[in-house]
């Protein structure tokens, strides 16, 4: 129940779009997405009370450049071969596509461990416009707060702690985004429960980022 919530204008108003990237990593090199998935987020007035409501979804494979090709270490973490991405559209493409389904802003884009979603979102702005410009929210700074004193904040540490079931296809990019989805869910419920998080300014105190690109604004590498 996120009721607590529900007294905020921004909050009513702003879809959080849970996003997350499997990549490949050449030496040398930034990582490179080779499959995107993200879930919608949205704040509705239901029978039991004010909820975040999913509202969308998109899963997508990704063909990465010639320079960062899919190995047998990324295969392991993740169980996508270079057959499952061969054929598939760039990045740029991909991200075109899934941005063009954003037509009612605000966003506020939510990842766990946000910098690597951030970093792959500000080298491919111009494809994605309305993701790159959304402001960030990172699950492990809210689940610092929310949840204190845990060994760490891994993605799954962080759900056995909230008795959520990791999921089968876990390290694939749509599993992910669903599992961080729930976990938004709980980390808001504790928030506003334990310490009184009622404003999406509240947040973006905790754990928010900058948006990945500031059009006029210098731009990091990566």
């Amino acid at each position: 129940m996120v009721d607590r919530y529900a007294t905020d204008p921004a909050m009513r108003a702003t879809t959080f779009v849970v996003l997350d990237f499997e990549g490949t990593t050449p030496t040398g090199a930034p990582a490179e997405p080779i499959e995107v998935g993200a879930v919608l987020l949205r704040l509705h007035d239901g029978s039991e009370g004010w909820r975040l409501d999913e509202t969308g979804r998109f899963e997508a494979l990704i063909r990465p450049p010639a320079h960062a090709p899919v190995t047998a270490l990324d295969t392991r973490q993740t169980g996508i071969t270079p057959a499952m991405v061969t054929g598939r559209p760039g990045a740029a493409a991909v991200l075109s596509q899934f941005d063009a389904m954003l037509t009612a802003p605000p966003y506020v884009t939510v990842a766990h461990h946000a910098a690597t979603e951030a970093g792959i979102l500000r080298r491919y702005a111009t494809a994605c416009p309305t993701l790159a410009t959304a402001p960030m929210l990172d699950t492990i700074r809210l689940a610092r707060h929310a949840c204190p004193g845990l060994p760490n904040y891994q993605l799954d540490t962080v759900l056995t702690h909230l008795g959520i079931p990791v999921p089968a296809g876990r390290h694939r990019a749509l599993p992910d985004a669903t599992a961080t989805a729930t976990a938004v869910r709980h980390l808001l419920t504790a928030g506003s429960t334990r310490l009184a998080w009622s404003r999406l300014s509240h947040l973006h105190a905790i754990s928010g980022a900058a948006p990945p690109h500031q059009p006029g604004a210098q731009q990091p590498l990566f």
